[in-house]
């Protein structure tokens, strides 16, 4: 509460004379369908390039796209160097960080500086995507659909791709992925290059990239220097190849230039990038039992998770650097979901999808072929998730605390792998495991009462397992796994538990009047200390013993975490549903608002998929609440005042407690005499997950920063857009080099840049 208290004083004020505020313009356009109308508006708003400097597959020369990058769909880069230079988010090189250090070198908390090239580190498995080409495929999608029909062997999703994917993939040598809009109303096949020598350069301290940490996340004012450098390397003929001590930088087609500039209210910004998924053609049903139903469980039993890990890492530094990439995570997801359901309410979402719904039920009553389609679809969604809400709510509380409430279930989760190897080894092909107890006699049955082996014979198995126990505490997973337990119990309808879990729950099991005490220590005791999976030195014992399958499977963590009946779970959800399914009439839905904009002439962007995107905006602060006004940026005073010495989020190290201090911008620094400095700021541009590390360009295409979060008050923009209150979240490029230059030294690096 405090660190929330100092940003409110110093950036949001109740009265800020002068303001401006430009209304914000909807959408995540595909960077290939820039139209002539598009360009317009974009040009009004304050655009100096034309389209085809943006992007143009077709024609010779490079343009701004291809110099932006997928990081395997989970980020979005861009190069800044003729040398394969790569800049995208901290964040996104949290991982990659966080696997390299070690008790000795934490590179999470000291900063990871590869002062020379050949302390550039490749990331094992980390591969760059450059869009080369997107293609209109709908015509050709649509014959094939049409051509298994007739053959009575329907084509989905997944078939379509595969044949498609291979034909381009084969036909240009380039990685051909295929992508669906509107929920199958077109198609589009995008071609990429791939490169998978990718090596970590630079990434600063988590006090500087993350200050503020989850307290400041999805919050303003932040004051994150939240960037991390790649490079990519080639073969020496410049070809993409994988990691090899005579791979060369690459040279890019592309790179995009840097600005010293600056920037001010209400200046044109445009950010390109690869937003992973919006869900805006959602109806109003559907949004309703994820705020009602879904998002609850999740939100409450990873909270609770979060209290547990962290009150772990506050007491010790090694769990800390254990849990940290874990907590990162869900830390990030539930107050995503916690601060989605709030603006669903705030801002009414439902209410306005319910007006967009009359609309729609207009539109198709107005035609007798449309609503013969149509014409009931809306009542049948309502009616399908009233029904479905008791089953789902079985099944989210399932999900939350066996299938991921402890990390240790991932090991167990490997044992199934490894029955499946055993048993292949003598050609057994296995079933599930626990359909084996009731089936009739079988070699398998037999096999797996009789058969005794060692385990460490299948070391590749085995290996798999107990690589994982490298980032476990077993304190940490005994207090996840005693909490999973009590809310599996306590929320999951018992029909739906396995024999051995109604076993331990009826021993441990009393009534106390009209209430039922169960003991749930008894049971996480029981379980935790009798199964081999819970002690390394257990399990590597039993691994070095003669067992049969059957002891394996027996261990009563494995029985705990799989003999729930999952078939009966999606019975009942199937029941509930009927013969159409949700999916179905969601995607029933999406086609008709599609086709309703359409004839209406409503010009209209689809829900992001990964896939490239264009939006543009202008910088500008916002009004969060009734009399609170905040500002567009934020300055280096202000990570002095959030410091607090001590504390993990709000902390400095001495280096740079001082040069914040002394206000030493140099070069970087602006204004008369280059005393001022931002760190962050604001602009209204149309971001989700995926553009994490998306370029923040100005109205000539120069990088200005990199966007890297939203605000509170934009949660609920993957189901519904606010105008006025959806921000983007970017650091100052210049702070980003003041870093590199002044605290870090990275001298190479500004000389490399031509800075």
């Amino acid at each position: 509460m405090k660190a929330v208290f100092k940003k409110t004083v110093f950036v949001c004020a109740a009265v800020l004379m002068g303001s401006h505020y430009a209304k914000a313009d909807e959408g995540m356009w595909m960077i290939h369908a820039i139209d002539s109308a598009l360009e317009k508006k974009m040009q009004e708003r304050g655009l100096e390039l034309s389209a085809g400097e943006i992007y143009n597959a077709d024609a010779p020369g490079a343009t701004l796209a291809d110099a932006v990058v997928s990081l395997e769909f989970g980020c979005t880069g861009s190069i800044i160097s003729d040398k394969g230079l790569m800049i995208t988010n901290h964040h996104c090189a949290y991982g990659d960080v966080h696997k390299l250090s070690t008790p000795e070198h934490n590179y999470l908390e000291e900063g990871f500086w590869a002062m020379r090239s050949d302390e550039e580190v490749n990331i094992k498995g980390k591969s760059v995507l450059f869009l080369k080409k997107v293609m209109d495929v709908t015509e050709e999608v649509n014959q094939l659909k049409a051509g298994a029909d007739l053959e009575g062997k329907p084509m989905g999703m997944r078939k379509l791709s595969y044949q498609l994917e291979t034909k381009y993939r084969n036909k240009t040598g380039l990685e051909a992925l295929l992508s669906s809009m509107w929920d199958g109303s077109r198609y589009y096949m995008a071609l990429y290059e791939v490169y998978k020598d990718v090596r970590l350069v630079a990434a600063p301290p988590v006090s500087s990239a993350a200050f503020g940490g989850d307290i400041d996340n999805w919050e303003w004012p932040q004051h994150k220097c939240d960037f991390a450098m790649y490079r990519i390397y080639t073969a020496p003929n410049g070809s993409p190849a994988e990691y090899s001590e005579n791979n060369v930088p690459m040279k890019p087609k592309a790179r995009l230039n840097i600005s010293l500039e600056g920037y001010k209210e209400g200046d044109y910004t445009m950010v390109i990038g690869y937003p992973g998924s919006t869900n805006r053609y959602s109806n109003s049903y559907e949004v309703r039992f994820n705020q009602t139903v879904k998002q609850p469980i999740c939100n409450s039993i990873r909270g609770s998770q979060m209290e547990i890990i962290k009150g772990w890492m506050d007491k010790d530094p090694e769990i800390r650097l254990k849990y940290s990439d874990y907590f990162f995570t869900l830390s990030n997801i539930q107050e995503l979901f916690s601060g989605e359901v709030e603006c669903i309410d705030r801002f009414d979402v439902i209410g306005k999808k319910t007006e967009m719904e009359e609309e729609l039920q207009e539109w198709i009553e107005a035609s007798p072929e449309r609503k013969k389609r149509w014409g009931n679809l809306l009542n049948e969604l309502k009616i399908k998730y009233l029904a479905v809400e008791t089953p789902e709510r079985n099944v989210n509380y399932y999900r939350e605390t066996i299938v991921r409430g402890t990390r240790i279930s991932r090991v167990c989760s490997k044992l199934n792998a490894f029955r499946t190897t055993v048993m292949s080894s003598q050609g057994i092909t296995p079933k599930k495991p626990f359909e084996l107890k009731n089936g009739p006699d079988s070699a398998e049955t037999e096999f797996c009462k009789t058969h005794r082996f060692c385990g460490k014979k299948f070391r590749k198995n085995i290996d798999a397992m107990l690589k994982e126990y490298e980032g476990f505490d077993m304190r940490v997973e005994r207090d996840l796994f005693r909490f999973a337990v009590e809310e599996f119990y306590s929320n999951v309808d018992h029909a739906f538990l396995g024999e051995f879990q109604k076993k331990l729950y009826d021993e441990n099991s009393r009534k106390c009047g009209e209430c039922m005490h169960t003991d749930y220590e008894r049971i996480t005791d029981y379980i935790w200390n009798n199964s081999f999976f819970t002690d390394e030195q257990r399990l590597d014992k039993f691994l070095s013993e003669e067992h049969t399958l059957d002891e394996y499977l027996g261990d009563p963590l494995f029985r705990f975490l799989q003999e729930v009946k999952i078939t009966g779970f999606n019975n009942a959800t199937s029941a509930a549903e009927g013969k159409i399914s949700r999916t179905t009439l969601n995607k029933e839905f999406t086609h008709a608002l599609y086709q309703m904009r359409l004839d209406k002439g409503i010009v209209q962007y689809p829900d992001a998929n990964s896939t490239m995107r264009i939006t543009y905006g202008t910088v500008g602060g916002y009004e969060p609440h009734d009399a609170v006004v905040c500002d567009w940026k934020t300055t280096p005073a202000g990570i002095l005042e959030k410091y607090i010495p001590g504390d993990f989020d709000f902390t400095l190290d001495d280096r740079q407690h001082l040069l914040y201090s002394n206000g030493d911008w140099g070069k970087w620094g602006f204004g008369p005499d280059k005393s001022e400095m931002y760190v962050n700021f604001l602009t209204d541009n149309d971001i989700t997950g995926g553009n994490s590390g998306s370029p923040v360009l100005n109205s000539q295409g120069e990088l200005i920063g990199l966007a890297f979060d939203g605000n509170k008050e934009s949660l609920a923009s993957d189901v519904w857009y606010t105008p006025g209150y959806n921000k983007c979240v970017c650091v100052d490029i210049r702070f980003v080099l003041w870093t590199l230059d002044r605290y870090a030294g990275m001298n190479r690096i500004i000389e490399e840049l031509g800075l």
